[in-house]
């Protein structure tokens, strides 16, 4: 189905559909105030809706609600003296749910008579009170509206400046660094990749994430020198938050579209308590979307989100959560020889993979100033893959096996502590159990039998512990400092890594922003365990240790007007004790999904990221909001040879544009038309130049890495479309959807084949093209 007559049908559905009568429908929107640095709630402070003049203020424990308020979108203030005033902008009161809001308030640190209140955007700073820079509040909002964004956080943040991701992939590299270096968080827990088809074409990425908007609170991604609570993350951390259903009305949504199905509830366990359940399920095939998508036909999978909440009088609150996901993908084989181009045409494959993770969260306030938050959580992951190849005599041959679970207990507890106005504590320890069992085999020569490459199960341990401040030397200057110490139990490998921020607030609307951090993460567990036999099938890379990085940013951050703001940062990062191959110019830096690595490798390579990020962003305001994002970097590594050569993920640079318009529609306005785009310029991807003689000889390809990512692709220019109308009744609300992932068809270079009938090497190009047209009800 061309994608011309797929926007012709949507916007002749929005025409047809908006004929449907309705008055004025109201909602209600309620909430509560905390303190951002103690936790505990801020009563009687004044809530109020900037476009009606509507208002409401919070009862002792810090609660509000405001009733009767029209459909459409507003900016929402909470305001008390002796703290700063606190702004949630384009927040969308729809006529099916309540709308639940969470401020997060911080004390002045000035004496009441010097008190001077300042309207601060939430979305201007993270969650996190600790961090000083890199760091930006994702809201829900965001995932829902942005065009690429696909409903999908990991999609989302590409947006962002100094992040890349891939058009067929959603890895996220940030500033330069792999994928695989990020690390996932889910209510203060690492979680496995979350992602469908994770690590199949790139470790750290996958299709789409399991995480839906759905269920997803206000979160933090960090892209550089994070606070001390965050161990085990390299480039970057994507600190994910579920919110609380509705203790209150039981809500409903329903949603089909080419991609699948997807329901949701929420709501009270029995009316009149403070309980609340909150779920959310999804089952999708691509086969719906076969004439478009080709060989990628009949692939599925489905995910489970969902969080119960259970406040108590005295003993806390306890929340369980979880999320879950199974897939299924593969290819057959062509049965006629002479289709047989490339390799893949001749090969059957099957994949089968499921994740999941469930924690009990415990969280208590110790008194006026301290909370205690404990959980326990399970984590697994796991991937069964099997790929078989024809011959010259039509028999199906063996050519490579995976089967790789891993299984995770964690225990974690936290103590928060506000001292004063001016200081803020945090200090916890986590223990997480490593639990694998792996075995992994391949042909080591074609029409061989599979050879054991990997054979292994075992349990190991990582330790962490920290402690971090924010304390507020004046009004102008802030300090955030902190210590992580974590140790890997398999070879007693231990770091002590200090973080530190300092943040100079010029007047109300400019600050300076300095931090430094050292970071480090281990790697992929399997490499641990890599055999040769001609060593006494000893393992070979037991002892590496982790591999490290220090990062320091210097930012910039400058308040135009009441909803524009600008944001520039300069970084420097340089990664150390980097396993690499001697001799080589291989490097874990570069690695992309070589399941089946057995190398020896030695903590002595190197890297180094630097580059400079600029964001101008308005946020939604009068139905509007743009964001440009200019990323300007170099990503270097040197391998076991000593050489410097650009990354895989050397771009050069990003830019991206996106914008988005909201027109009101309907007798009394209580419909939306929303259009969203984005616009994305590339600098091309790096690649490795290939050895044609060796490759044509062998009929495989054979890259020449003694020149490693020494070319580079053309630039790309990639843009993504979401056109959408809602309409509000009085107790229902309906959308239909048109979201376009690579609306323009841009090819992205995945390498190359040897090409079976040419005799030929040629480039393997694929432009991911999705478009998915969808109608959801909210009831």
């Amino acid at each position: 189905m061309p994608f011309s007559i797929l926007v012709f049908y949507s916007l002749f559905f929005m025409a047809n559909f908006s004929r449907l009568a309705a008055q004025q429908p109201v909602q209600t929107i309620r909430g509560v105030l905390k303190d951002i640095a103690s936790g505990g709630p801020v009563p009687f402070a004044t809530v109020v809706v900037k476009e009606t003049g509507q208002a409401a203020m919070a009862d002792s424990l810090g609660n509000f609600m405001i009733d009767q308020v029209p459909v459409g979108r507003y900016d929402i203030e909470a305001s008390i003296m002796g703290y700063e005033t606190s702004r949630q902008s384009g927040i969308t009161v729809s006529s099916a749910k309540e709308t639940m809001l969470e401020f997060h308030m911080k004390e002045s640190n000035n004496t009441l008579q010097e008190v001077v209140i300042k309207s601060v955007t939430d979305k201007d700073r993270p969650l996190n009170t600790m961090a000083t820079n890199s760091a930006r509040m994702l809201s829900v909002e965001e995932a829902s509206r942005y065009a690429g964004g696909f409903d999908d956080p990991a999609r989302l943040v590409a947006s962002f400046a100094g992040v890349a991701s891939g058009i067929g992939n959603n890895g996220i590299a940030v500033r330069g660094n792999n994928p695989q270096a990020l690390q996932w968080k889910m209510e203060g827990i690492e979680i496995p990749n979350p992602n469908h088809f994770a690590d199949l074409a790139t470790f750290g990425g996958g299709g789409l994430t399991a995480l839906s908007s759905r269920l997803l609170a206000n979160s933090d991604f960090f892209s550089s020198a994070f606070p001390a609570e965050y161990n085990n993350a390299l480039s970057g951390v994507f600190d994910v938050f579920m919110r609380n259903g509705n203790n209150r009305e039981y809500e409903h949504t329903l949603q089909a579209g080419l991609l699948g199905l997807e329901a949701s509830s929420e709501g009270p366990f029995k009316k009149g308590g403070n309980s609340s359940y909150l779920f959310n399920y999804r089952y999708s095939t691509l086969a719906l979307l076969g004439p478009l998508l080709f060989n990628n036909a009949g692939v599925r999978f489905q995910d489970l989100s969902f969080k119960l909440n259970f406040p108590t009088k005295k003993a806390g609150t306890f929340s369980l959560w979880g999320i879950g996901l199974i897939d299924r993908s593969g290819q057959e084989a062509k049965t006629d020889t002479l289709a047989w181009k490339y390799k893949m045409d001749k090969e059957t494959e099957d994949v089968r993979q499921f994740m999941a993770a469930a924690g009990l969260t415990h969280k208590i306030r110790l008194n006026n100033r301290s909370y205690l938050r404990s959980t326990i959580a399970f984590t697994t992951s796991g991937i069964n893959l099997k790929t078989d190849s024809f011959n010259r005599y039509m028999q199906q041959i063996p050519v490579r096996r995976i089967q790789s679970y891993n299984t995770n207990l964690v225990i974690s507890s936290m103590v928060n502590t506000k001292f004063n106005a001016r200081h803020n504590n945090r200090t916890g320890i986590t223990l997480t159990g490593l639990s694998y069992n792996m075995q992994l085999k391949k042909q080591s020569l074609p029409h061989n039998a599979l050879q054991s490459m990997l054979d292994q199960d075992g349990l190991s341990f990582l330790i962490a512990g920290y402690t971090q401040s924010s304390y507020a030397v004046s009004n102008k200057f802030i300090l955030n400092a902190g210590i992580n110490l974590q140790m890997f139990t398999l070879n007693q490998h231990y770091t002590v890594e200090p973080r530190l921020g300092i943040r100079y607030q010029m007047d109300e609307k400019q600050s300076l922003n300095l931090a430094y951090g050292l970071h480090s993460r281990l790697e992929r567990i399997n490499a641990y365990f890599v055999k040769d036999i001609n060593k006494g099938n000893q393992p070979l890379n037991q002892n590496m240790d982790f591999t490290k990085a220090h990062h320091i940013v210097l930012g910039y951050n400058r308040k135009i007007g009441e909803s524009t703001n600008l944001t520039i940062e300069a970084y420097f990062q340089h990664l150390f004790h980097v396993p690499v191959i001697a001799d080589s110019s291989y490097s874990v830096i570069n690695m992309q999904n070589e399941w089946f690595f057995n190398q020896e490798l030695k903590n002595t390579g190197k890297g180094r990221n630097l580059g400079l990020d600029i964001t101008l962003e308005k946020y939604m305001s009068a139905g509007l909001y743009w964001m440009i994002t200019a990323s300007i970097f170099d990503s270097r590594y040197a391998g076991g040879d000593g050489v410097w050569r650009n990354t895989r993920f050397n771009r050069t640079f990003i830019v991206n544009a996106l914008a988005g318009k909201e027109w009101y529609t309907g007798r009394s306005r209580q419909n939306t038309i929303g259009v969203n785009l984005k616009m994305s310029l590339w600098g091309g991807e790096r690649y490795t130049p290939v050895q044609e003689t060796v490759s044509l000889a062998q009929q495989d390809i054979v890259y020449n890495e003694g020149q490693a990512f020494s070319r580079q692709n053309k630039p790309a220019f990639v843009t993504h479309l979401t056109l959408n109308y809602r309409l509000n009744r009085k107790k229902t609300s309906h959308e239909i959807a048109l979201k376009v992932i690579n609306a323009t068809q841009y090819k992205e270079y995945l390498g190359y084949q040897y090409n079976y009938q040419q005799h030929s090497i040629d480039p393997y190009r694929e432009a991911t093209f999705i478009p998915n047209l969808s109608y959801k009800i909210e009831f």
